[in-house]
């Protein structure tokens, strides 16, 4: 499963992480995780799970609902 721009920025948002953190905690720059965030591009498939991978360790949920109202999400977990 892939994760969206919006889910990383609130995950960091959860976490208080800046750009800079994710990315060295994802072993990846921090331009691209920016231009991930920004919509400029669209990371490879293995930077993706790099990022969704550090997100997790970190504590985070990802939801995916499935529901259009709403869309996919993100926790943290307790």
């Amino acid at each position: 499963m892939t994760i969206t721009p919006e889910q990383s920025r609130a995950a960091r948002g959860l976490l208080d992480w800046s750009q800079a953190k994710l990315g060295a905690a994802a072993y990846l720059s921090e331009s691209t995780i920016r231009d991930f965030e920004k919509g400029r591009r669209v990371p490879s498939i293995n930077n993706l799970a790099a990022i969704r991978a550090a997100l997790e360790r970190a504590g985070i949920t990802f939801l995916d609902t499935g529901d259009t109202a709403t869309g996919p999400g993100v926790a943290l977990r307790r």
